[in-house]
């Protein structure tokens, strides 16, 4: 009888992730690409990270309330840094008429968008109206929310449950989506595939932009991770709520890349240095 061979894996399709380049200063050999989203959520505790990521982006979308937020940061001391926010958009219920008069005020070309639809949530609007935007494009735009994961409890798990809904297609097509919360920077790793994650371009120093700590946490339900590059890596690790849970791992010093892959979507969390 013939002996058994045994079958081969497939290879997972791979998706890299250079998150590195949110941060890193415009230049001509790496123009930025994204948009950023503000929510209605303080700010002003991360102001000079906010304002690189401003500068960096190509496109600035408030859902509704988050303009008080630009304005109380900026626009009421004379600082223009955020005159250039492109659309607000929402129900208009919780911007103030103060923030919206700045905005409306040239020389300034805010757009704001009366969007009422009970159903829907600022933030969704906001999303809806960005990746529309660039939908002709053969690739989606990502997307870079601030605010995202700060204040209230139940805000924070609504944003969790958005960044699952707007992350849906295991390729990313409709473009990536970063959540910035001034402590870390975290996004859905979908299923089935082999996420290779930039975190490092040169060797370990004050110049780096992420912390050592990352957790990386099933969503919807439980499922099995492959880790490469961290002090404490795992090969078909099983992970839920109730069960084993991948927090406050370390990124090794000589890392550049992390690779991971995961049986079901998994959220990916790692902090930040002050820049």
């Amino acid at each position: 009888m013939a002996a058994c061979i045994p079958q081969q894996k497939k290879a997972s399709p791979i998706i890299e992730w250079n998150p590195t380049d949110i941060f890193r200063p415009p230049s001509s050999n790496a123009p930025p690409d994204y948009a950023l989203l503000i929510l209605n959520q303080p700010i002003h505790n991360h102001v000079g990270m906010i304002k690189r990521l401003w500068n960096n982006a190509i496109f600035h979308i408030a859902a509704d309330g988050a303009a008080n937020c630009l304005h109380d940061v900026a626009g009421i001391h004379s600082d223009p840094s955020f005159d250039d926010l492109d659309v607000i958009i929402g129900d208009l219920d919780s911007i103030s008429q103060v923030a919206r008069t700045y905005y409306e005020t040239p020389p300034r070309r805010t757009n704001v968008i009366h969007y009422r639809d009970d159903y829907s949530t600022d933030f969704a609007k906001a999303v809806e109206h960005t990746r529309a935007k660039y939908r002709p494009s053969p690739k989606g735009k990502d997307i870079v929310v601030v605010g995202s994961l700060g204040g209230r409890v139940d805000h924070g798990i609504s944003q969790l449950h958005h960044l699952y809904l707007f992350q849906r297609d295991p390729d990313y097509n409709e473009g990536k989506m970063y959540f910035f919360s001034g402590e870390s920077l975290t996004f859905m790793l979908k299923a089935g595939r082999k996420h290779v994650i930039r975190v490092r371009d040169g060797p370990a120093g004050e110049k780096d932009v992420f912390a050592k700590w990352i957790g990386i946490l099933p969503m919807k339900e439980p499922s099995y991770i492959t880790t490469k590059g961290l002090e404490w890596d795992v090969t078909d690790w099983p992970t839920e709520f109730g069960g084993q849970m991948s927090t406050s791992n370390h990124i090794l010093p000589e890392t550049q890349v992390i690779e991971v892959e995961a049986t079901k979507d998994v959220l990916f969390t790692m902090s930040l240095r002050e820049i």
